[in-house]
């Protein structure tokens, strides 16, 4: 070595590695000095820096004039420097007297441009790309922001989009970046498979499942996504769909989509064993608690021998043994269900040992993922927050309401240990979805109060300004129907769980002779009881208007117009003020409300109008709709369902004919809106509406044959009857006939449609018992839902 020229001739393994290791390190080429011949240098001299100040760098370094430095210090002075992010490259050289530090900076971004782009939007791709302008440039974060487009553009189905990252030079140390976008075609998916299903059939089992096989409405329903994290949501969907039916051993072998590049199309395949079907044997509680024995808490437990292995049965039973145990003051009550399976009989018998448990702190709840939705409507969804004791089952329900919210892909919440032995950190980690909806849709109806072509147009947002709240502005009608409506809901009102919102109407409507105008709102509350019963108050205060056709004039004749005078009555005394207050109960345990299989919907109103208004009536109306499974195998789906109504006038004027209850197809199939019940013998046997109503109806549906899954069409065979009877009507030159209690009935067919739109249910029924003066109407087509 010669110290004199100022030269070191070797470098040294150490600091070459540590330049390695730095990120964005091209080569850090600079002289070491022998640890055994120490060096000084009298000043250090900076080359090479535009933007960053020489006395800046000098301070990085742990070299100063005047003192003894060896290799190890120049190893730490290179990590310095390299560590600030700023250096592309830096080398360390000794001339003379003096120590030379190269460097060669980073580019500064300008601009960050994207071009080709169309199906994502500049201000979402620049979310995406960590590039910034005024920012570093690094050519390895720019590939880095090439892929992360690719991904985004292969979250909305587009896997063979190419980007190509490219800069452009502006001098001064500056440039743009740029993204060019090719955003090639969809990937669609050709085929969802499943391999060893033999309980449940593909058709079935493809239910389950989010992804879907790609058909021509997938660009609406965006079904047909090919994601990773989808189909981890799909094993665990079928896992959930086994274990509610009996196949405690089931297991998802295999997920996984195989691209063909030359047609891009996955095929994605579910390779599963189901196991065997048990059923549940001896139930018992073990309790180690003091003064807690296990048998009196038996009847807390949901599962019961004799019954199909149940996993969700067993959840709730856990639920529901911690939350009383909690109550009795076991804050730390552990409940662990224990099974033991009888592999000869199949059945699973199933112990739930509780213990004390050791004790344990929520510290802190963390976060992550959230982009938009606001932390606090994340955290209301825990019934724990910092400081309570930790307690699985109430996160494990905290997830399950998350993931009900509809806001998110994924969630996933996981511990991880706190500052001290008892202390736990929850990690709640999410990926948010698009919660906004714009959606136009028309039909063809030919039943209800405004048969003809309908068209409506609806944006909705239910995860408003990330507050979890939902507004939905919708417009819409048809030849004769005019309905504009907005309608708001905060699903946490005044911090506790209580739903709020309002509706503001308005609806025209032309009949024959005389058209309508009502004008309204609603103010309503929700209250949830249960996890399955909630309540419902409203306070409705509505204006309607009717008008007489200009060719109607002269009153004075019976079944004047063609229509009966009771109607005239009621238009010609109009506007008419209805204040009212309703409350009502609603008890839904219905496994998919999009596609029912099992469950019960039961729903009970009570209105009391007269609060106020010319409207002094009392109403109440009953409905439930019972699903159930008859063929797994089939899928065939059998319901029951059943509804009665009664309105009566507590004040001496009596009801108006706009008061009773008209018959429709949700009562009956086969017969015109209002086509049945009590009719004015004296004006063109107008039907007037009753006073008291019931109705049943039983429904099979089934697969279509023949007819590929992936359309959503299934075939119904249904028998429906009713009764509409009693009214209310005194008046001269009206000659209420039909009140009697006259049961009517129909069978029929139908084929259900669950579009993009909503479902759309299309019925052939033929009346098999009906009146004299009924109307028929056999055929029946809308968009609707029997909920």
């Amino acid at each position: 070595m010669k110290a004199a020229s100022g030269f070191f001739s070797a470098a040294s393994a150490v600091a070459l590695s540590a330049a390695l290791t730095v990120p964005g390190a091209l080569v850090a080429q600079f002289a070491v000095v022998s640890v055994a011949q120490a060096a000084v240098v009298s000043s250090i001299e900076v080359r090479g820096n535009q933007r960053v100040d020489a006395q800046t760098i000098r301070e990085y370094l742990t070299i100063k004039p005047g003192r003894n430095f060896s290799a190890a210090d120049i190893d730490e002075s290179v990590k310095a420097l390299f560590s600030t992010g700023l250096f592309s490259d830096v080398s360390v050289n000794q001339v003379g007297g003096t120590l030379v530090v190269q460097v060669s900076e980073y580019q500064v971004v300008n601009q960050v441009l994207f071009q080709g782009n169309k199906k994502i939007k500049d201000a979402q791709l620049t979310l995406t790309v960590q590039l910034k302008p005024r920012a570093t440039f690094s050519p390895d974060q720019m590939e880095a922001d090439a892929e992360a487009i690719r991904q985004a553009y292969s979250v909305i189905g587009r896997d063979d989009a190419t980007v190509n990252a490219r800069t452009i030079d502006l001098g001064d140390n500056r440039v743009n970046v740029v993204f060019e976008i090719n955003e090639g075609g969809r990937t669609k998916i050709k085929n969802v498979n499943f391999v060893g299903n033999q309980a449940f059939s593909a058709r079935r089992l493809s239910d389950v499942v989010s992804t879907k096989k790609s058909t021509v409405l997938s660009f609406v329903l965006r079904d047909d996504i090919y994601a990773e994290d989808r189909l981890k949501a799909d094993e665990e969907a079928l896992r959930r769909f086994y274990f509610n039916r009996g196949y405690a051993d089931f297991q998802v072998v295999s997920a996984f989509g195989e691209l063909d590049e030359a047609t891009n199309e996955y095929t994605v395949t579910f390779t599963i064993d189901e196991g065997q079907r048990y059923t549940f044997s001896d139930i018992t509680v073990d309790s180690t608690l003091p003064d807690v024995p296990g048998e009196t808490l038996l009847p807390l437990v949901e599962t019961k021998p004799g019954d199909v292995y149940n996993a969700k049965n067993i959840e709730d039973s856990i639920i529901k043994l911690t939350e009383n145990l909690a109550g009795m003051g076991y804050a730390f009550a552990q409940v662990t269900p224990r099974g033991d399976r009888n592999f000869e009989n199949r059945t699973i018998s199933v112990t739930y040992a509780i213990d004390q448990g050791a004790k344990a702190y929520v510290e802190r709840i963390e976060i992550r993922g959230n982009t938009r939705t606001r932390d606090y409507v994340i955290r209301r969804e825990f019934e724990v927050s910092e400081g309570d004791a930790f307690n699985q089952v109430l996160i494990q329900r905290a997830k399950r309401r998350l993931e009900a919210l509809g806001f998110f892909e994924t969630v996933e919440v996981s511990t991880a240990p706190g500052s001290e032995a008892d202390q736990v950190v929850l990690v709640v980690d999410l990926v948010e979805k698009s919660t906004g909806e714009f959606s136009i849709g028309a039909g063809y109806t030919t039943g209800g109060e405004s048969p003809g072509a309908q068209l409506e147009g609806s944006i909705s947002e239910k995860n408003f300004l990330g507050r979890g709240q939902f507004i939905k502005l919708s417009a819409g009608g048809g030849a004769d129907t005019r309905n504009y409506q907005l309608s708001f809901t905060e699903p946490y009102f005044l911090g506790r769980r209580i739903a709020a919102g309002f509706d503001v109407y308005y609806r025209t409507r032309n009949y024959d002779q005389y058209d309508s105008t009502t004008t309204g709102g609603t103010i309503r509350f929700g209250l949830p009881i249960t996890e399955n019963l909630t309540t419902q108050l409203a306070y409705n205060l509505s204006q309607e208007e009717y008008n007489l056709d200009d060719s109607c004039t002269d009153i004075s004749v019976p079944a004047y117009c063609g229509v009966s005078l009771a109607i005239v009555d009621a238009v010609q005394n109009s506007p008419w003020l209805k204040s009212s207050v309703s409350a009502g109960l609603v008890y839904n345990t219905i496994d998919n409300m999009q596609s029912p299989h099992s469950g019960i919907y039961a729903a009970a109103i009570l209105e009391v109008a007269g609060l106020g208004g010319d409207a002094q009536f009392v109403k109440g109306t009953a409905r439930a709709t019972y699903y159930q499974t008859l063929s797994e195998e089939l899928d065939v789906v059998g319901l029951v369902s059943g509804g009665a109504g009664h309105v009566y006038a507590w004040d001496n004027d009596g009801l108006r004919v706009f008061d009773h209850f008209q018959s429709n197809d949700r009562m009956i199939r086969g017969f015109k809106y209002g086509g049945i019940g009590p009719y004015d013998a004296d004006g063109d046997n107008d039907h007037l509406g009753g006073t008291t109503y019931f109705n049943a109806s039983v429904e099979t549906q089934f697969p279509m044959p023949i007819v590929p899954e992936s359309l959503g069409l299934r075939g119904a065979l249904f028998a429906d009857a009713a009764t509409l009877y009693g009214n209310d009507i005194s008046m001269a030159g009206v000659d209420v006939q039909g009140a009697g209690m006259e049961w009517r009935a129909s069978v029929g067919a139908g084929l259900i449609w669950a579009s993009p739109f909503g479902p759309i249910r299309v019925d052939y029924a033929i009346p098999v018992v009906k009146q004299d003066q009924d109307e028929v109407q056999e055929f029946n087509f809308g968009m609707s839902t029997r909920f």
